[in-house]
């Protein structure tokens, strides 16, 4: 944990250390509760992962070619289709 200082009016301190009596908790325990609540409610709720654009390829199409990165066969040997070349959507591929 990390130590912080907040500055509060008299009168919100003292009804902070009353509630924390009533609960039996500490008025730190309150405070991180109360934060936690607060800024539980204000996320937005369609954040993005926190892992997102971690790594960097280095090569600029690969939104392009998402559909030959997703679907090749690692153990195959490389296709033209894998080389950047068209290749049609998942639904228009001959089942084999």
């Amino acid at each position: 944990m990390k130590r912080t200082t907040i500055f509060v009016p008299e009168s919100l301190e003292r009804d902070l250390q009353l509630y924390a009596q009533r609960e039996q908790q500490t008025v730190a325990s309150v405070v991180r509760e109360a934060l936690a609540e607060y800024l539980a409610t204000r996320l937005p709720a369609a954040s993005l992962p926190s892992f997102t654009a971690i790594g960097r390829s280095g090569r600029k199409d690969t939104a392009s070619r998402h559909e030959d990165l997703l679907w090749r066969d690692p153990h195959k040997n490389p296709s033209p289709a894998s080389s950047g070349g068209y290749r049609p959507p998942r639904s228009a591929r001959k089942r084999s």
